[in-house]
């Protein structure tokens, strides 16, 4: 009853789906796939350091992320973003599989001679061609948000290739947009309240940046478009993820910009930046809602940020000109010619932004920078946003030429680190200190010993160099033991070598198939490969667990599965092996395993969970018919024997009553033979009594075989203070009674589990290390039981033997 009333109000929820009756209003065609099938969201927090998200997490500002890591289990790992650490870089990367696709965010493309900056839109779709004939499109078929790139998506909104949400409204009826509109009232009304709410944040800060002394027409300026990015770009990509999730589309990656946007214009730990983290962790909150509650794919939710930022000063305002004129301040001190009247390009990116949301009229009010004005042409060109600056000259320098006008822009100009590619493909470096040196082998004194990433980014560095669209020379904005600079007018910035900017993060759950589950630093190629995985476009890994080594460490679960059908009504195996995954059992003893059952697909469950886990199983039919079996299984990837496997009595007077059994096998752990029992009692109490007295008779627990270690688990539908469990504690005892300082928790039924009638008991030489009862999203809707995860250690061989079961019963 319980179960089909759960069944009945997921139902209704989606039924009454304001996303889902979206999507049939507008005519969006919805997936053609299995609801069992895979689907991923990827939700890029754009510019989001491990150190500053760690600190939101500390402070209160994500609770759902906090959530996440303490109650679902997902893992916090560091993101390496790579160099030039920006999200054309990153995406590209992760995309379409090629490292650094671009030299930095703004540069010059070698073959037409003109300056690119990666959000305008022609420029994005040049370097997306050239990515799309080198790598396959990782969103294919799916959906892009507020990207750099498409990804091959089929539907690409808010990124510079499609401008405002695409083509997802073409041909809709008016009744749709209507129905989208009302539908959505409540966030619509919201979004504009907290648009009003940061338009008064944005009036104190725009106060707040005069007073400080920055100009008052930028900060006018910004105050719209910090609103627009910071609120309604990203209720919009949030409400469009959500129709996509309610159609089942297989992959969709999204980007939220609000705390790039405020760390650019006040700093990465501003508390400006920190408060537009609010707003994005309530969106992820909702977008994973949404994916748990899909009818259409078992969909999960990835959560990355591309890179850090770092707190910066502008390098116009520290040396009083912008890096244009100092590049002719070099070139005049390293060549004696050139006489450069210097234009000062030093403007940031994130104004620019606003123009994805689209639309001719708002962009009226949405300022953006008008390269159309910069007529001037010197002898050499220089691309330079964020902390990265590349230098182009019309008639490349001799090698001497070119080291006096670096040498010139350390000294003179003050840039604190110059790079120019060698002939023997090594890098020189000059720095402010009025040092030469070169990398590789001078990687510790230039980027600091402790930087994390000290190989990867001098790697990195050096492909910069050598990249077809890099300058003659390459200017960096930190070295290890100077202040961060940038090029441009902000006082937070990315791109360039710094631990801050390099150090992303990847929020994960713990099944993400990696290639090393517990490798520590990931980067986009590992993702983007993880991702394909996932979706069931490279080989599954098969990695098994490693055996326990002595003293014997041992994790058993007890698992009733419900046929592998879910709270959602849906026969999932996989989904279950992906509950049991996230807590590495060395052995599992699952109940209820359908085998050839026409009403669960005919699957042999067992087989293919074991086959997911990489372990081999025993399974014992309680039922029989035919060519269809249900009954009871033991998984591990440990040596085992099979030792028993027969039907436990009944009750005579109701012969109709379910079949009841045990499977007995023996593991080898670590040199220790443990004899673990799993069991499904039946329902009525005196039936149970029965089958309680078998187990503790001479052909179970009571036979010579049976020798400590010895472990009894099992779906044995009986309470602790139950006539069966007290019997039981004569002669084992209950794992999660047993650990000091742990409150027993229950196991049944479905989203309120309070009865705990699945059990672990183990004999007296077992000590219990930890116990858990995973309550997780995944876990409460793939089962109507939660399981039950001990983790043990087994006594030593040689050790004295505890007494078995039988000689303390006699």
């Amino acid at each position: 009853m319980i179960l089909r009333t759960e069944r009945l109000v997921r139902g209704l929820r989606r039924a009454v789906s304001r996303s889902e009756w979206a999507a049939r209003l507008l005519g969006l065609p919805v997936t053609a796939a299995p609801p069992t099938a895979h689907g991923l969201v990827m939700i890029q927090i754009d510019g989001l350091a491990r150190a500053q998200l760690e600190r939101a997490v500390a402070e209160g500002r994500m609770p759902f992320l906090r959530r996440l890591m303490e109650r679902e289990g997902y893992r916090l790992r560091t993101f390496y973003a790579g160099v030039p650490s920006t999200t054309p870089a990153v995406q590209g990367e992760l995309l379409y599989g090629v490292k650094a696709a671009v030299p930095a965010f703004a540069f010059v493309d070698h073959r037409s001679g003109q300056p690119v900056r990666m959000y305008e839109p022609a420029a994005a779709a040049r370097v997306e061609a050239d990515l799309a004939r080198r790598g396959a499109p990782l969103l294919r078929g799916g959906a892009a948000y507020a990207d750099n790139f498409t990804g091959g998506a089929a539907e690409a909104h808010f990124c510079p290739a499609a401008l405002g949400w695409g083509g997802k409204f073409e041909g809709t009826r008016l009744r749709g947009l209507v129905f989208l509109f009302v539908a959505n009232a409540f966030s619509f009304l919201r979004t504009a309240a907290l648009l009003g709410i940061e338009t008064v944040l944005a009036v104190v800060d725009f106060v707040r940046g005069v007073a400080a002394g920055e100009s008052l027409g930028k900060e006018l300026k910004f105050v719209p478009t910090r609103v627009a990015i910071a609120v309604l770009l990203r209720e919009l990509v949030r409400m469009g993820v959500e129709i996509d999730i309610a159609r089942g589309l297989p992959v969709i990656h999204a980007n939220f910009l609000g705390y790039d946007e405020q760390a650019h214009r006040r700093g990465p730990s501003s508390l400006f930046a920190h408060w537009a983290l609010k707003g994005i962790d309530d969106a992820v909150a909702r977008i994973w809602g949404a994916a748990h509650r899909s009818a259409r794919r078992g969909y999960e939710v990835w959560i990355y940020a591309d890179h850090g930022q770092v707190d910066t000063r502008p390098y116009a305002l520290v040396h009083g000109r912008g890096i244009e004129e100092g590049v002719a301040l070099a070139v005049r001190r390293g060549l004696g010619a050139y006489a450069v009247a210097a234009r000062n390009r030093e403007r940031g990116e994130q104004s620019q932004r606003a123009r994805l949301l689209g639309g001719r009229r708002l962009q009226r009010v949405l300022p953006r920078y008008d390269m159309a004005a910069e007529a001037d042409t010197p002898p050499f060109q220089v691309a330079a946003l964020g902390p990265v600056g590349l230098v182009y000259f019309d008639t490349r320098p001799a090698a001497g030429e070119r080291a006096a006008i670096a040498a010139a822009l350390a000294g003179a100009a003050g840039v604190p680190l110059v790079l120019a590619l060698r002939e023997d493909g090594a890098v020189d470096a000059w720095t402010d200190d009025g040092r030469r040196r070169r990398l590789p082998h001078d990687r510790r004194e230039l980027l600091g010993a402790d930087h994390p990433f000290l190989e990867e980014v001098t790697d990195d560095l050096i492909a910069l160099c050598r990249h077809h669209d890099a300058g003659d020379l390459v200017l960096l904005g930190w070295r290890a033991g100077a202040a961060p600079l940038t090029f441009a007018v902000e006082n937070g910035s990315h791109a360039g070598v710094a631990p801050a900017e390099v150090s992303g993060f990847a929020l994960l759950p713990p099944d993400a198939p990696l290639a090393h589950p517990r490798q520590t630093a990931l980067r986009a190629l590992d993702l983007r490969v993880a991702a394909l995985r996932w979706l069931g476009r490279q080989p599954a890994l098969a990695t098994p667990a490693p055996a326990a080594a002595a003293p014997a460490r041992l994790r058993v679960m007890t698992y009733n599965v419900h046929s592998c059908v879910g709270m959602d009504g849906r026969a999932a195996p996989q989904r279950i092996a992906r509950v049991i995954a996230r807590h590495r059992p060395d052995i599992v003893a699952l109940q209820e395993i359908d085998v050839a059952r026409r009403r669960t697909g005919g699957i042999d469950q067992a087989q293919q969970i074991a086959r997911i886990l990489s372990m081999t199983f025993h399974f014992h039919p309680v039922l029989h018919v035919e060519e269809e079996r249900y009954g009871d299984a033991i998984l591990t990837h440990l040596p085992m024997r099979l030792v028993k496997a027969a039907p436990l009595p009944g009750l005579v007077a109701r012969p109709r009553l379910e079949p009841r059994g045990a499977l007995w096998v023996a593991v080898d752990v670590g040199g220790v033979e443990v004899q673990v029992i799993n069991t499904h009692l039946g329902l009525w109490g005196r039936e149970r009594q029965r089958q309680i007295a078998a187990l503790l008779g001479p052909d179970w627990l009571g036979h010579p075989q049976c020798r400590p270690p010895v472990i009894l688990c099992g779906d044995f539908n009986a309470l602790p203070q139950s006539p069966v469990c007290r019997r039981l504690r004569r002669h084992l005892a209950d794992a999660q009674a047993m650990l000091p300082g742990h409150r027993p928790r229950g196991t049944f039924f479905g989203r309120l589990p309070h009865a705990r009638i699945d059990h672990i008991f183990i004999d007296s030489g077992i000590e219990v290390l930890a116990v858990e009862v995973p309550d997780s999203r995944i876990a409460k809707l793939a089962s109507d039981h939660l399981p039950v995860v001990a983790e043990l250690r087994l006594p030593t061989p040689g050790a004295a033997a505890a007494p078995s079961p039988r000689r303390a019963a006699s």
